[in-house]
C-alpha cells in the first residue's frame, strides 16, 4: 500500500493571515496595538467593513 503524503502549503495561513477575526480577542489586541487605536474601535471597525485586515486598518486611519 501506498501512504500517501500530506504536502504543507501556507495557502491556508496566508488566507488567515488577511482577515481579522472580530471575535477572536488576540487578534483584536494585536490590531488595536498596530493602529494604536482601542479594542473597541477595531471592533465598531470590523463590524462596518467587514473582516478584510487592509479594508479594517484603511477605515482605522492607518
Amino acid at each position: 500500500m501506498a501512504v500517501a503524503t500530506k504536502t504543507k502549503t501556507a495557502r491556508g495561513r496566508k488566507q488567515d493571515r488577511v482577515r481579522v477575526a472580530g471575535g477572536q480577542n488576540y487578534e483584536v489586541q494585536y490590531e488595536a496595538k498596530k493602529t494604536r487605536k482601542s479594542a473597541s474601535a477595531v471592533k465598531k471597525a470590523v463590524k462596518k467593513v467587514g473582516n478584510a485586515r487592509k479594508r479594517v486598518e484603511k477605515k482605522l486611519g492607518r
